[in-house]
Formats: structure tokens, sequence, C-alpha cells
């Protein structure tokens, strides 16, 4: 399996392909970031076309197990953060099996 690309080649890749500088690309990729986590943070979900949504979800409560001892425990409800792929992402990247 290759390597994921770091941040730095996709910043040289946009640039790259938008024809701007490296800093502008950067600057594009950071806004991005920073805005879906205030958008996700303040409306609980955001959306980036073509690729998928960022969505703000709650766990209930639950009882889990100490995998060393064994002992139930009591795990508390939470939020947490959770990216739902496109469907046309998802099918391009694996296809769906045929019937």
């Amino acid at each position: 399996m290759a390597k994921a690309m770091t941040k730095s080649q996709v910043i040289s890749h946009l640039a790259e392909k938008a024809g701007v500088q490296k800093k502008s690309a950067a600057a594009v990729l950071e806004e991005i970031a920073t805005l879906a986590t205030r958008e996700a943070k303040s409306s609980g979900q955001f959306t980036i076309p073509g690729l998928g949504k960022v969505v703000k979800a709650n766990r209930k409560a639950r009882m889990g197990r100490n995998p060393q001892t064994g002992e139930p425990i009591k795990i508390a409800a939470k939020t947490v953060v959770k990216f739902r792929l496109a469907k046309a992402f998802k099918d391009a990247v694996v296809p769906p099996k045929k019937k």
C-alpha cells in the first residue's frame, strides 16, 4: 500500500493544479480546516462538497469492560465528531459490489 500524502505534498499538489503559490494553497487549506471546525462546533455539521460531511454526534452512556481485569465499567455519555463520506466519493474509491 502506498504511503499517505503529507501536508506539504498536498499543498504542493494544490498549488500546482490551481496555478497559485504554495503559500496561497496552504492558506486555503488552513482556512478550510478552521471553517470546518467553527461550523461543526456551532451548527453541528459542515459539508465539504464532493467529499463528505463532518457531523457532531451524541453517544449514549453504556456499559463496557476493562480488557485487563474483565470487570464491567460504566462509560459516560459524550459528544463525538464523525465524518460521513459522500456517496459519489465512496463509490469512486470503492465501487459497489454487483448483485
